[in-house]
């Protein structure tokens, strides 16, 4: 049974790779349906679906990926990091940010993270925790050398926009 599972998600994996997304969503949803508690289908399932641009049928497969154990920790970020950004694009703000905030605790290196968590934070209305999330991702990443010669500054003015001297 595992092993008809493996070669069933690596196939419909390949699928969706390979741009045939619609034939990978069909295979995954008949997954789904034999394996309804797997968090890897889910995650599978979540990810073609917003490959479709069919985002709200993605939620209920990137919140069963991530409610309980068994995803890698990259496809966890993955799922979550899918999840929050899911919500954001549904108008659905608050739940962006908790779920961002969230896997930001518990991924606190990932930039992505963050940076999809500072975009939800603007659309509640707190771009001043948005900036602050952005200029700091940005200072701690950024290869460009007008960047890296401003870090200090850029960091400075991260923990308080509104400083004047």
């Amino acid at each position: 049974m595992t092993r008809d599972r493996d070669r069933l998600l690596a196939e419909a994996i390949r699928l969706r790779e390979d741009g045939r997304r619609e034939e990978a969503r069909q295979r995954l949803l008949a997954l789904c349906e034999q394996f309804p508690q797997d968090p890897d289908v889910a995650y599978q399932t979540a990810w073609v679906h917003d490959a479709l641009g069919l985002e709200a049928e993605a939620v209920p497969h990137y919140a069963r990926a991530v409610e309980g154990p068994g995803l890698s920790p990259d496809d966890r970020r993955g799922a979550l990091l899918g999840l929050g950004s899911t919500y954001r694009v549904l108008g659905r703000y608050p739940e962006a940010v908790v779920t961002l905030g969230d896997a930001v605790s518990e991924f606190p290196d990932d930039a992505a993270l963050k940076t999809f968590l500072a975009m939800a934070l603007y659309n509640t209305g707190r771009a001043h925790a948005a900036m602050e999330l952005l200029l700091t991702v940005l200072a701690a990443t950024s290869q460009d050398p007008g960047i890296v010669g401003y870090r200090p500054a850029i960091e400075h003015y991260a923990k308080d926009l509104d400083a004047t001297t």
